[in-house]
């Protein structure tokens, strides 16, 4: 008789909510971030996540076993592993708040507006001024944007309408990253001549834009997820137009483009990365 109802305890364990921590050794970029909340829409077990990318955690609220959980990171080749998992209160599980989840989706929409609008213009300028770095920005602008623009696409759909929407973005990256790589080749072995004047004014309002993007979600970068990945991100992008800046000045101070073609070539590789990392997930 006891042993049943140390059985039936058991199983009521099992089946009740538990917070389970996973160590993800390969989640340091939103964009993984991203991919992991699309892996886990759809399981209804999953209450709540929490996203620690410098510590390289996630915390999962769940009901059932972790396993279930596991299963769906594994795949993702990322090397998830489950740390320690116990049982919770259903009392201590905290339910969102849809006015706040309604205020982070306003600024997911400001920010893919920015990114789209910013893509647009700096392409263009980045052409007219002969500058592999504009062109590459521009293009780093577009990844945001696309993240930001698949985290707001088929909000409430299939788990599979999410991952064809993430690779499709990945692909479109990959696409733009190897154009920029391969114009910063075509432009080193038959010449160009950037404009520094344009770069360094282009990137000054990229970067007014981005310090605006820092600024909208810098009180939200603690709710997790994509505020977190948001800030990053915008804090990323800044240090990429600082380098266009500085390879302006550079430019204009040496009269040689090398300046341009290097900070091209490492934002390109940068994008490319991004790109590789969003295609990885099987």
């Amino acid at each position: 008789m006891n042993k049943g109802g140390r059985t039936r305890m058991s199983q009521e364990e099992k089946d009740g909510i538990h917070r389970s921590l996973f160590a993800v050794p390969q989640m340091d970029c939103p964009s993984e971030e991203n991919l992991i909340r699309m892996a886990l829409d759809d399981l209804g077990e999953v209450l709540s996540l929490d996203f620690d990318l410098s510590a390289r955690r996630l915390t999962v609220v769940h009901r059932g076993e972790a396993a279930v959980v596991l299963c769906r990171l594994e795949p993702l080749g990322l090397g998830a592993e489950l740390l320690a998992s116990e049982g919770v209160a259903e009392t201590e599980v905290v339910a969102k708040d849809p006015a706040e989840d309604a205020a982070e989706a306003k600024v997911l929409k400001t920010l893919l507006a920015i990114n789209g609008g910013m893509f647009v213009v700096e392409m263009a300028i980045g052409l007219a001024a002969q500058s592999t770095g504009l062109i590459a920005d521009s293009l780093d602008m577009f990844a945001d944007a696309a993240v930001y623009g698949v985290a707001l696409y088929a909000v409430g759909g299939a788990a599979r309408l999410k991952m064809r929407a993430a690779r499709f973005a990945g692909w479109l990256q990959l696409a733009l990253a190897l154009g920029a790589l391969t114009e910063v080749v075509r432009r080193f072995i038959y010449g160009s001549e950037p404009v520094s004047a344009l770069m360094m004014g282009m990137g000054l309002v990229a970067l007014a834009a981005n310090v605006y993007a820092l600024m909208l979600i810098t009180r939200k970068r603690d709710r997790g997820a994509h505020m977190q990945a948001s800030y990053i991100f915008s804090a990323n992008d800044v240090i990429a137009n600082l380098g266009v800046i500085v390879a302006g000045g550079l430019v204009a101070f040496s009269g040689s483009r090398l300046p341009d073609l290097i900070v091209g070539t490492v934002i390109g590789l940068i994008v490319l990365h991004g790109a590789r990392r969003i295609l990885r997930l099987k």
